[in-house]
């Protein structure tokens, strides 16, 4: 597609076109972005109108490592090439990281920081002004150490400036024509494993294969939560009640016994954003509020 094609594409009606029009022009002051993609939503919200409004002088980046699940990094390549974005592929070693490793509540502040700094390195080399990344408004909510990480090496954050939230870019994300814009929310693998245990590449690909499996049967929210020889799985909670079926738990106990897990349980609460979040003191997540604007 030609440069603003792909973000009119699909004939928005007007409340769209004025969100869209509004992120266009704030692309188009900046002259030029890295944007870090995942292929989540907003990523790719945010890469497609990048390319929209900045054509060449737009770059998407996206990381891999044994903390991406491959079936993503496969569907974020396969929608940029579609949107005809210019598009990066790097790896990323946080898992070199003892910081990382360790698995603190802070973790994700050690993950973002190396990804941000070879962002920051990458736009340099192309002669981009600033890194951007997909946060919304919603993030403001959230325990997410990592957009420190982000405002310390001066990411900007072009969704959340603006004030979409998470329906705003899905329904901005369908206006487009994007094919992912009702994709349930992601995470890297290592959100599955509790704070302080150690991540390991064998517990990554444990919960991948798990996850994987799930997805073939048919599950469509869903997180497998590594606690040792125990998988305590999340799913969209209506898909609850069919997990319960007798065949439907015979097929998940053989899908996370094949993935290597000896036990397995679903958690009836279903999936939620940040589960693992529940478990930080009151005190660190207080603290963390007090330095998120």
């Amino acid at each position: 597609m030609k440069q603003d094609e792909t973000i009119r594409a699909a004939n928005p009606p007007p409340e769209s076109r004025d969100d869209l029009d509004r992120l266009r022009e704030y692309l188009v002051r900046l002259g030029g972005a890295v944007v870090a993609y995942s292929g989540g939503v907003d990523s790719s919200l945010l890469m497609a109108a990048a390319h929209a409004a900045l054509g060449d002088r737009a770059l998407a980046v996206t990381a891999y490592s044994p903390t991406y699940a491959p079936h993503e990094r496969e569907a974020a390549l396969a929608l940029a090439r579609s949107v005809g974005a210019r598009h990066l592929v790097i790896e990323s070693h946080e898992l070199d990281n003892p910081c990382f490793q360790t698995n603190p509540a802070n973790r994700c502040y050690y993950c973002k920081s190396e990804l941000f700094r070879e962002l920051r390195a990458i736009a340099d080399r192309e002669g981009l002004p600033v890194v951007l990344d997909g946060a919304n408004a919603d993030d403001r909510a959230d325990y997410r150490p990592g957009r420190i990480a982000g405002r310390e090496l001066g990411v900007r954050s072009p969704l959340l400036e603006l004030g979409f939230d998470k329906e705003t870019v899905r329904r901005l994300a369908r206006e487009m024509g994007l094919p992912n814009w009702n994709l349930p929310a992601g995470a890297c693998l290592a959100s599955r494993i509790p704070y302080g245990e150690t991540i390991t590449p064998e517990r990554l690909n444990r919960v991948a294969a798990a996850e994987a499996a799930l997805r073939d049967l048919g599950f469509r929210v869903l997180r497998v939560r590594d606690h040792g020889n125990l998988a305590r799985i999340e799913l969209g909670r209506d898909e609850i009640e069919g997990a319960l079926a007798a065949a439907a738990r015979e097929r998940i106990q053989a899908a996370c016994a094949a993935a290597g897990y000896t036990f397995v349980c679903l958690d009836v609460a279903g999936y939620r954003t940040g589960a693992m979040n529940e478990a930080v003191p009151h005190a660190e997540i207080a603290a963390f509020r007090e330095v998120e604007p």
